[in-house]
């Protein structure tokens, strides 16, 4: 199942709001599921971004919709990364040539 790896950094409200970011992550946790994706992991981190987040869908679509409802609620704007697991790096290297 594709897995995205979202890069999140708090918008002013966001930031305002910071006493309430569990209670957000619980939130989108649950949004996630319910377009059809899960959170599988969010941490809040120091340096350039505020938090990351991974989350596992059955497809882009999906994805796009956990994350722009995500997005669409004002706290966080997001760089989001489509990430590979071992499996499928195999896969993608074996269909190079050579």
């Amino acid at each position: 199942m594709p897995t995205y790896v979202a890069l999140l950094s708090w918008t002013d409200q966001g930031i305002r709001g910071y006493k309430d970011t569990a209670k957000r992550a619980e939130a989108f946790a649950a949004a996630t599921q319910n377009v059809g994706a899960k959170l599988l992991n969010i941490y809040w981190t120091v340096g350039p971004y505020d938090l990351v987040a991974v989350v596992e869908a059955p497809d882009d679509e999906t994805g796009a919709a956990a994350l722009l409802q995500l997005g669409g609620a004002g706290n966080v704007r997001t760089t989001t990364l489509r990430a590979f697991g071992r499996e499928e790096m195999g896969r993608i290297i074996a269909k190079t040539a050579g």
